[in-house]
């Protein structure tokens, strides 16, 4: 973080003396002084004037007639530097730094959807919002119609008008992600070679076309690769020649008091708590969907219902995407915000989410766990049904949320089907200090999710699941652990110092809700080569480190040493050291 600078910084350049500097490299040194943060705050409207030669007498002394024989005074100009919000990440409890909607509206270009902008800007129903976010087709950069308020370089990328009214146009947004991991004993000891090393880059660039208030076109490239020495798990999601990864067709209209839309054709889906579902992280390829999604919002309430397939992104020609009709998404949410309310003398607000998903999973996808460390397939249906309450009282921020999961499994080859019956219960409970203590947030994250019996052939199956990618680092970052069959205590404490760096610490134990069923990881569960008959699975103290360098580029960090419990290391799994390192720029 660079100390702030004053509007003008003046250097008094004397007459030069025998054996001393020119007056003409005292201004080189004030031009080079100049230079690193004019650098640093590249994109945020910093500027900066030439050396001006002023007379004694302060009138400015024309070109080629200045003279030496009088005190020269250099003025170097900068605006002021404003303020680098730390990208936003997904949960509303525990944030970098607490945001009212208007204050991220204004900051985070999200569209406006009146107090369901406020925090993050997730409970509008479109992921977490910040200057540039997880979601760019949820940016509305029509602000910048009005040239005065462009500040940016990239501020003419972001809004292009293509008619003289300025009704119809056009923006551009992009990323590229450089992401590399080290794991010294992959998968707690169950993936080989150790000490693996990964590197992978990806890119994401696309095009939102308005055509008036009403119609919108959006478009998104993806292209990807990775390598490394060690590597495992390299797959299309990971390796991806040039392909869409969101193609759709928005129509917008006011109907009965709401504002209110349709969206047509692949498109990101993230209304759902992010403990359940969410944007696929880790790999280069995010998570995309074929379908339609309706919404309506209201002053203080709103709804959106969805019907999906997955994006089937299997293949490695270009541009060979299509359905996965073997996986589908679909369902609806309503998002009531109550009325405010004040709580130990300051304002309070919350948001109640009641919820229906429902999945359909097929083959290898919809497998269960069976006897002996065998995987059954089949067709598995899942009916999700969930509330969230989540928000903030005075000081205190909290998110607790249930979801009662129903559903059948159909064994491949069998008429047999098995009922399902699981659940899940997620909290995050933590009290935010004042500004003057680094914004520290410190609390506890709870989460149980059920678990059965492996060794059941018939009969009801006890074993949540949550396929979708939830959030890689909600549970924990070296994402060894899934939402299944497992009970999660995690304290942690954030503090962010200054606006563009925020420092989270997090100390997670795990244990498995029933020790009939296995442990499981984000694909399948896990295979040790002795019997794992304990309960408890480990702990993982880990670290974050986020690093918002300049409005554009963002780097952060991560750190875990994953220390598996005794009773797992006799069955063969291995405590290990992880470390991720994100380097990001976006626009």
């Amino acid at each position: 973080m660079l100390p702030s600078l004053k509007s003008a910084v003046t250097l008094n350049d004397r007459p030069a003396r025998a054996g001393g500097r020119k007056a003409t490299d005292c201004q080189v040194l004030a031009m080079l002084l100049s230079l690193p943060t004019g650098l640093v705050t590249m994109g945020q409207g910093a500027y900066a004037a030439g050396p001006m030669p002023v007379s004694t007498a302060g009138t400015v002394v024309p070109a080629g007639q200045e003279t030496h024989s009088q005190p020269e005074n250099m003025v170097v100009h900068i605006t002021p530097r404003p303020p680098i919000q730390v990208y936003p990440h997904a949960n509303p409890v525990g944030q970098p730094l607490r945001m009212s909607g208007a204050e991220n509206r204004k900051n985070g270009h999200q569209y406006d959807w009146g107090v369901f902008n406020r925090g993050n800007g997730e409970a509008a129903g479109f992921g977490p919002v910040g200057r540039y976010g997880v979601a760019p087709w949820a940016e509305d950069w029509s602000n910048l119609r009005d040239r005065k308020k462009r500040n940016d370089p990239f501020d003419v990328l972001k809004y292009i008008p293509l008619t003289r009214s300025g009704n119809v146009w056009i923006s551009f947004s992009g990323e590229t992600r450089l992401r590399n991991w080290f794991e010294s004993r992959p998968q707690l000891g169950t993936q080989k070679p150790n000490d693996s090393g990964r590197f992978a880059v990806r890119n994401l660039y696309g095009a939102d076309l308005h055509i008036g208030s009403h119609l919108r076109f959006f478009g998104q490239l993806v292209n990807a690769d990775a390598a490394g020495w060690g590597g495992y798990g390299y797959g299309s999601t990971y390796r991806k020649r040039l392909d869409a990864q969101q193609a759709f067709a928005e129509v917008r209209w006011n109907m009965l008091g709401a504002k209110s839309g349709f969206m047509f054709g692949r498109q990101q889906f993230l209304d759902a708590p992010s403990y359940m579902l969410y944007n696929r992280e880790t790999p280069n390829v995010p998570l995309s969907w074929d379908g339609f999604r309706a919404y309506m919002v209201w002053k203080r309430i709103r709804i959106d219902g969805w019907d999906f397939v997955q994006t089937y992104d299997s293949e490695n020609k270009m541009f060979h995407d299509t359905e996965n009709y073997a996986t589908r998404l679909y369902g609806f949410n309503t998002t009531w915000a109550p009325p405010d309310f004040t709580f130990m003398g300051q304002k309070g607000y919350s948001f109640v989410d009641a919820f229906y998903i429902g999945y359909k999973l097929n083959g290898s996808a919809g497998a269960i766990a069976g006897p002996n460390n065998t995987s059954v397939t089949g067709s598995n249906t899942r009916n999700n049904f969930g509330m969230r309450w989540h928000g903030l009282a005075g000081p205190i921020e909290f998110s607790v949320g249930g979801i009662w999961q129903g559903g059948v499994f159909r064994q491949s080859g069998t008429t047999q089907a098995r009922n399902v019956s699981a659940y899940a219960i997620n909290s995050s409970l933590g009290y935010r200090f004042s500004d003057k203590t680094f914004n520290t947030f410190a609390g506890i994250q709870t989460d149980v999710y059920s678990g059965g019996n492996s060794n059941d052939r018939s009969g009801t199956i006890g074993t949540y699941i949550s396929p979708f990618n939830p959030q890689t680092n909600y549970l924990d970052t070296t994402t060894y652990m899934t939402g299944s069959n497992l009970i999660s205590f995690a304290p942690l404490i954030r503090i962010t110092p200054f606006k563009s760096v925020s420092i989270q610490i997090k100390y997670p134990l795990f244990w498995r809700d029933s020790v009939n069923d296995p442990v499981y990881r984000s694909s399948g569960f896990y295979k040790f080569a002795g019997n794992f008959r304990g309960k408890f699975i480990g702990m993982a103290p880990q670290a974050s480190v986020a690093w918002q360098i300049n409005t554009h580029v963002s780097w952060t960090q991560y750190v875990s040493r994953f220390m598996t419990s005794r009773s797992l290391n006799e069955a063969g799994g291995s405590s290990g050291t992880y470390y991720q390192s994100n380097f990001v720029f976006r626009f």
